[in-house]
Parts: structure tokens; sequence; C-alpha cells
């Protein structure tokens, strides 16, 4: 049987975040004052010296950088949730739109699909593929929100329906772990990022 423990980072904002637009797999940069704020900051101590990946979008490497993780490898398993044709739009907008269709499908939980995207199912299968196949013990990933709901929902048994069971904060490190006989687990949530202190 093999363990793997494994810390979950939500890439830092970019406008479209603020604008609530659905980002996918569109390739948004960070805001400039993200980078900043995130300059100011850390990895906890526990998490500094393990293997760290990102995704293809460059959103999650200018996280890492700004947070000074290197060296990082990119992983494409790790990358967001596709949602087709519905990228760059607002729920709001597309559940008046949509109507009866749109809660018809959000009422699916897992197998909720956006038109020409994927559904949070194949997410999950996808990160487990990566999991089954990865042979380190401990490592972090700078990822997406869509990938760490799908890996939450999974370890905490929830089937996507209705709110979420936890508060997750999304500036925060979020922990699992993966047994080969048994799936994820959640180990830790809303673990804060360290704060650097100037010297004066």
């Amino acid at each position: 049987m093999s363990i793997i423990r494994f810390a979950l980072l939500r890439h830092g904002v970019t406008d479209w975040n603020a604008q609530k637009r659905i980002q996918g797999r569109s390739d948004i940069s960070l805001r400039a004052e993200t980078v900043q704020t995130y300059r100011n900051y850390r990895l906890p101590d526990d998490w500094c010296n393990v293997p760290w990946f990102c995704t293809p979008l460059s959103r999650t490497r200018e996280t890492a950088d700004a947070l000074s993780i290197s060296p990082i490898s990119v992983e494409t398993a790790l990358i967001e949730m596709d949602w087709g044709q519905w990228e760059g739009r607002r729920l709001p907008e597309l559940r008046a739109e949509l109507g009866d269709a749109m809660r018809v499908n959000e009422d699916r939980g897992w197998d909720f699909r956006p038109d020409g995207g994927e559904s949070p199912r194949d997410v999950l299968q996808r990160v487990e593929g990566f999991l089954r196949n990865n042979d380190l013990p401990t490592f972090g990933a700078v990822t997406h929100k869509g990938v760490i709901r799908a890996v939450y929902a999974a370890a905490r048994r929830w089937d996507m329906m209705g709110k979420m069971p936890d508060r997750l904060d999304w500036e925060c490190l979020h922990v699992f772990e993966w047994l080969s006989d048994k799936g994820l687990s959640i180990s830790e949530l809303n673990v804060p990022l360290s704060t650097l202190v100037e010297v004066s």
C-alpha cells in the first residue's frame, strides 16, 4: 500500500477572477497587485523542501514565482477544468439564459458539464491517474479551484450538490492523502502561507 501526502494551492487573482468570469483553460495572467501581495508570503516550513508542480497555465507559474517556489515542474493532469464554450462568461448570465436546462445540469453534481467542456468527474479521474502513476511520497502543486474542489469532494465524500461542507480559504494550502487501496482523504484544510517579516 502506497501513501502520498500532497498540498494544493490555488493560483492568485486574475482580472477574470475579479470580474467573476469563468476561466477554465483560458490563459489569463495574475493581476499586478496580486503578484505584489504574494511576494510578501512564502510556503509554510513543512512544504518548502518538497517537489512542487504547477499547470501549463501562466497564472499558476506566476503564483509560484511570486512565492519563490523553485524548482517547479509543469503537470498537465492538474490543469483547470475545461469549461468549453462557457469560458469568459459569468454563471448568473448563463443561468438566466439557459434557465431550466442549466438547473438540471447543475443538479447532476459530479456529472455537471459545460457545453464542450469537462465534468468534475473527468477532472478527478485525471488527477487520480496522476496520483496512481506518481512515486513521490510528498509533493505540492499550485493549481486551480476546479481541481481542488474535485479532490476535496472525493476526499470529503461530498456529492457536489448544494453548499460545500467546509469553507475553503483559496489563499491557503489544502492538504490531502492518497492511499492506493482507499483513495483520497483530507489531512488538513486552510493551512496559511507564511508572512515575510521585514528586517529593519
